[in-house]
């Protein structure tokens, strides 16, 4: 299976946050829109990425003050990414290996989705589920 399998099952819909704006306004997109991470976009370029686990971080290392900050200064500045053709297996160990829970999907420069370790596990059980009924259907001759 490949990512695209994914992304079929999903939004179109990419959540992102200027590097400029506040990490309070970051952790806010987070919590209202029930996700562990946003990508952030220069206008269309993918400059950076800030997760949940970026926050909590900063917020113990530097306190409560963090959230004035720009996204900027937390965000992940080196982003991995994958893109639509790569297997879903290639994902998993990427994400095992690197410890991190979401990659965004870029297609031709642009940023066209983000798949996170969840998207991954679900499309797996999914995938065993199928087999399991495939096999059951094969020992009952059906």
């Amino acid at each position: 299976m490949l990512v695209q399998d994914i992304l079929k099952t999903k939004s179109p819909e990419i959540h992102s946050i200027s590097p400029d704006k506040s990490v309070s306004d970051a952790a806010r997109q987070l919590t209202e829109c029930r996700i562990g991470s946003v990508v952030v976009l220069n206008g269309t370029a993918l400059v950076g990425i800030l997760s949940e686990r970026d926050i909590v971080r900063a917020i113990a290392r530097l306190g409560a003050a963090c959230l004035d900050e720009h996204v900027s200064a937390l965000m992940t500045k080196t982003v991995v990414t994958c893109n639509r053709d790569q297997t879903i297996s290639s994902i998993m160990e990427m994400m095992s290996n690197g410890r991190f829970r979401h990659v965004p999907v870029v297609d031709a420069g642009a940023v066209v989705g983000v798949i996170s370790i969840g998207d991954v596990v679900k499309h797996r059980l999914d995938e065993t589920q199928e087999e399991v009924r495939q096999l059951a259907a094969y020992v009952a001759g059906t």
